[in-house]
């Protein structure tokens, strides 16, 4: 079973910058498609950004220019930089392997 656990997220003002980790275990991780979802409050989840195992990359529109995905083959890793963040992106976000495993989440709030 493919077990995800993220971390990184937290409260930052408006302008700021976080980076989120999504470490995965139990899965060949360099060969899994992996991405960032994230979900607010009343709102459905929506892609934020993702990546595949040759490390093509995908944005929402909303997130273009100030966010990057990454991936570390070595540290079964997915890392989400998040620049020029705005109260809009406050949200749960959810990181997710092979469309079909997903972690528990990690809250980011931005303040304005």
């Amino acid at each position: 079973q493919v077990r995800l656990v993220e971390s990184g997220g937290g409260l930052v003002q408006a302008g700021g910058s976080l980076r989120l980790s999504c470490v995965a275990s139990g899965t060949t991780f360099s060969n899994d498609a992996m991405a960032w979802y994230r979900q607010a409050p009343g709102n459905q989840r929506e892609l934020v950004a993702a990546i595949t195992r040759v490390g093509s990359t995908t944005y929402g529109d909303s997130v273009k220019g100030r966010f990057t995905i990454s991936r570390d083959n070595a540290k079964n890793t997915v890392y989400l930089q998040m620049n020029s963040l705005k109260p809009e992106d406050t949200a749960v976000y959810i990181c997710n392997s092979r469309s079909f495993w997903w972690g528990q989440g990690t809250q980011v709030t931005v303040s304005s």
